[in-house]
């Protein structure tokens, strides 16, 4: 297991961190796909499920099949909706839920691969 840390009731995986976890992980990045292709890039292997209600329906679909078993991180601008994301997932029963702390933001300050 990685070192997660919890910061206002949020568990949360610092970038860092992430770039070093072996285990399956995925990715979700939930930000508009304007976002997702700009100016901060994306993270390789994200995926793009965006806040609102494509995420509900994604956390859903997921809550009836094996998504609930895997490690999901979420990943945003700055980690505020990625917060909310992970928040919303635990609601849900999702267990092994975490915010990428400070979101991509933090990612490309700290100068870590990204896509456009």
């Amino acid at each position: 297991m990685f070192k997660i840390e919890m910061v206002n009731g949020v568990p949360e995986v610092i970038p860092e961190v992430y770039q070093q976890i072996s285990e399956p992980v995925r990715l979700i990045d939930v930000r508009s796909s304007e976002e997702f292709v700009g100016e901060l890039g994306h993270i390789k292997g994200a995926e793009l499920v965006t806040l609102g209600p494509d995420l509900q329906a994604f956390l859903d679909e997921g809550a009836a099949t094996d998504l609930k078993d895997q490690t999901i991180i979420f990943v945003c601008r700055s980690g505020a909706r990625s917060a909310q994301a992970t928040m919303y997932s635990r609601q849900l029963g999702f267990e092994k839920v975490y915010n990428l702390q400070g979101g991509m933001l933090r990612w490309n300050s700290l100068q870590l691969p990204i896509q456009k």
